[in-house]
């Protein structure tokens, strides 16, 4: 044992006993560290880089699709280092994944059906189409479902994950609200059970066709949407 080891030693076990000087000790009584603090501000200052990490994918990924995006480009647009990406994400694909996790995933929270049975269905339909419109199709989460459409086939783990986190959470969530119009009685056709698809197939030809042909011919998506509730509740909002 060293001269300076038992000194450290004999420091420790005064700190033990008297239960002061140690950011333990500190937070415990309710008082902050400098060393907690320290390490409180790099845990923000982590957090805030990752965030704009994310961020500044969203744009280019939107921008230049999955493939011609470059980790140069989304470091320099999220003014870091291209190494702190590496801090953050394994590479290109994980930090795609992470920003449809953070982007489109949470707005699959708006099928689930109210505990309380108290909301129609058909209004949990039309808050989502107002959702949709307003959150997707006239942002940069639609350019990424495009992206998804257009570069799918040629990068088949994006197009897993997007179905796995996405797709496959939606059809679920379409089922249970299905499921909650029938239990209702405001819908009457039990095949949409088996054919969620048909509920969401609005919604895509929404985002194609604003990304392709908007600008030529400008589609009223909210009224499309409103036509496709009243094909499956009927026409009106029920009292």
């Amino acid at each position: 044992m060293t001269k300076e080891t038992s000194k450290q030693e004999l420091a420790d076990a005064v700190a033990g006993s008297t239960g002061r000087d140690t950011p333990a000790a500190a937070q415990t009584q309710g008082v902050a560290s400098p060393a907690s603090g320290k390490s409180s501000k790099r845990a923000v200052g982590a957090a805030e880089r990752r965030q704009a990490i994310i961020d500044a994918a969203l744009v280019e990924f939107s921008a230049k699709g999955f493939a011609a995006s470059r980790l140069e480009d989304i470091a320099k647009r999220a003014k870091v280092a291209k190494g702190t990406i590496y801090l953050h994400f394994f590479d290109k694909e994980a930090l795609f994944q992470e920003l449809v996790r953070t982007s489109i995933v949470p707005l699959l929270g708006g099928l689930t059906p109210p505990a309380t049975g108290q909301m129609s269905a058909r209004a949990i339909f039309e808050m989502f189409a107002e959702t949709f419109e307003r959150e997707v199709l006239h942002t940069r989460r639609g350019d990424i479902i495009r992206l998804i459409i257009a570069e799918g086939t040629r990068f088949p783990s994006l197009s897993e994950f997007y179905y796995r986190e996405v797709v496959s959470r939606g059809m679920a969530g379409m089922r249970m609200l299905v499921q909650y119009g029938i239990s209702r009685g405001e819908i009457t056709n039990p095949a949409l059970l088996q054919f969620p698809q048909v509920l969401i197939a609005p919604a895509m030809v929404a985002v194609i066709w604003h990304g392709l042909f908007g600008k030529f011919d400008a589609l009223d998506v909210k009224t499309m949407l409103k036509t496709h509730i009243d094909l499956i509740f009927g026409p009106g909002r029920p009292a």
